[in-house]
């Protein structure tokens, strides 16, 4: 949930700051006082796309910052966004940089906007079995995804098919070519890490007379009669001669005496070296051939050796589909309908799991709108199964919210017939009866209460305090019924002059007696105040 929003230099806010509680925040205030730009930063701090015209006129650019936390992360995260005005933009998550996107799939989906645009997604059918799944829960999750995979693992079974059918189809110039290409590599016959041995070992046998001379000269120089092995132990007969006079020439004689060791265990080594060197003509000559054949194959199918292998399973695959056509055909065909035969079985278990919850989705949503006063009211889940052909990763049948006015009439497509008052009213009954299925923990809510007055507005009341139970809930709201439900309470207001800024102010004892008194008739007047005071007791008592 949101802790803390604090908002620089937005629209007509210089500087503003919003604490809401955890339950219920109203927020109200004259028309054009700036709730617009209020909502526009909280849309910012959540993910949402931003927009150069935003920042205040006059300054350098925007800051929004918000602290969140929730049940399970108690530490909570700080995000920091800013926007320049040459539109370039900043976000900062727990002081580290990140992408909007990451911002929006992380902190921002704790958050749900439920204005204007929510309203709009309510109309659009697409979205309707993503509600009827979130209802769901995990066995509907589970259903979903066994299905999805068995979608993908049928279409990848299809486009399997149509290669085998293409490859058995190929023209004569390509089964050719794939023909060369087999038995020029077979030709050849590299085999796995030859290349690179060769590269190894063909330096040595090109220049073995030279490496065999060099051992040998080295060796001769360390070993032979008058060589180093020879100098060292004179040397070190010397010193021990000595040594009687002085001990420092004993040590010395102990240091060469490990040297001449070195210098033995050396000449053994390149003893042992030039007894390995092969001259060897023919396995040079051999060598040399084998090298520049695989450079040729190196040319045309490379640059690496893993190129080559794979050119030439390529084109065996490309025969063995042509050559043995009939089999791999029906291998193919099998496995269509094997996974066809998957898929149908996943869509009829996902289908039981959303006819089953369904009814009780419709019924909960309807319950609530009765709550709203919405009279007889009620929706209806249709659910339809699509043609096979009509399948997508969202469900083998087509899910839609229908709505009833009345107990005697035909459901119909919401956006046919409910009216703007009418679909805020149903999105909210939605919001209600998701509940805890809501992987949000804030609802925000704009012009829920739109058109709505009288009975209605002390029902609606009633219903977002019940939600501000299981969620934060911070609400634009030019109702009084609404608005005293709130455990806080914001009033926006815009001061005059040629720079008006917009403020945000908790109101509180008298302070939100008159703004409440506001809300319900325009004035203050003493007959207002009495029965802004009558609501407030009376929704505190509650």
């Amino acid at each position: 949930m949101i802790d803390e929003l604090h908002v620089t230099d937005v629209a007509l806010i210089h500087d503003a700051t919003l604490t809401p509680a955890d339950g219920l925040t109203a927020i109200t205030g004259e028309t054009g006082a700036g709730k617009t730009a209020l909502l526009a930063a909280l849309k910012l701090v959540v993910g949402e796309r931003a927009d150069a015209g935003l920042i205040r006129e006059g300054a350098d650019g925007l800051e929004v910052e918000g602290r969140f936390f929730s049940a399970d992360d108690p530490d909570g995260h700080v995000v920091r966004r800013t926007l320049a005005a040459n539109g370039r933009g900043r976000v900062q998550v727990d002081g580290a940089m990140a992408s909007v996107r990451e911002l929006a799939e992380g902190v921002g989906a704790s958050v749900d906007l439920c204005g204007q645009h929510e309203h709009q997604r309510l109309l659009d059918v697409s979205t309707h079995v993503t509600l009827l799944d979130a209802f769901a829960g995990e066995k509907g999750r589970v259903a979903r995804d066994a299905y999805v995979d068995a979608l993908v693992a049928a279409r990848e079974a299809s486009r399997e098919l149509a290669r085998v059918r293409e490859a058995s189809e190929l023209a004569a110039d390509q089964l050719d070519q794939a023909r060369f290409v087999l038995d020029r590599i077979d030709e050849v016959a590299p085999e796995e890490g030859e290349y690179e041995r060769l590269e190894a070992e063909l330096p040595r046998a090109q220049n073995a007379e030279s490496l065999l001379r060099a051992a040998e000269e080295a060796r001769s120089a360390l070993a032979s009669e008058g060589g180093a092995e020879d100098a060292i132990s004179a040397a070190i007969a010397a010193l021990r001669a000595a040594a009687t006079h002085d001990p420092e020439l004993a040590r010395r004689a102990d240091t060469l005496e490990g040297s001449l060791l070195d210098v033995q265990d050396m000449a053994s080594e390149l003893r042992r070296y030039r007894d390995n060197v092969d001259i060897d003509p023919a396995e040079l000559a051999r060598m040399q051939e084998r090298h520049s054949a695989l450079r040729g194959l190196l040319r045309s199918y490379g640059p690496a050796m893993e190129d080559v292998f794979a050119a030439r399973e390529e084109a065996a695959r490309t025969l063995s589909l042509v050559e043995d056509g009939g089999r791999h055909l029906a291998a193919a065909e099998r496995a269509v309908d094997a996974a066809e035969a998957a898929l149908a079985s996943a869509a009829d278990e996902l289908d039981a799991v959303r006819a089953e919850v369904a009814p009780r989705l419709a019924e909960g949503i309807t319950q609530q709108m009765a709550l709203l006063n919405m009279g007889s009211a009620e929706v209806v889940v249709s659910q339809e199964r699509l043609p096979r052909a009509q399948w997508t990763k969202m469900g083998p049948s087509h899910v839609e919210l229908l709505y009833r006015p009345g107990s005697g009439m035909t459901p119909r497509p919401l956006r046919k017939i409910a009216s703007g008052g009418e679909v805020s009213r149903v999105m909210l009954a939605v919001k209600v009866v998701l509940g805890e299925a809501d992987a949000c923990d804030t609802l925000v809510f704009d012009e829920v209460d739109a058109g709505v007055g009288g009975a209605t507005a002390r029902s609606l009341a009633t219903v977002i305090a019940n939600l501000a139970r299981t969620h934060q809930v911070i609400i634009v709201t030019h109702l009084a019924q609404v608005a005293v439900q709130a455990e806080r309470h914001y009033v926006v207001s815009k001061t005059d002059g040629a720079s008006p800024q917009t403020r945000l102010v908790e109101v509180t004892g008298e302070d939100r007696v008159r703004e409440v008194a506001r809300l319900l008739s325009g004035d203050t007047g003493d007959a207002s105040l009495d029965h802004a005071r009558e609501l407030l007791v009376e929704a505190a008592g509650h």
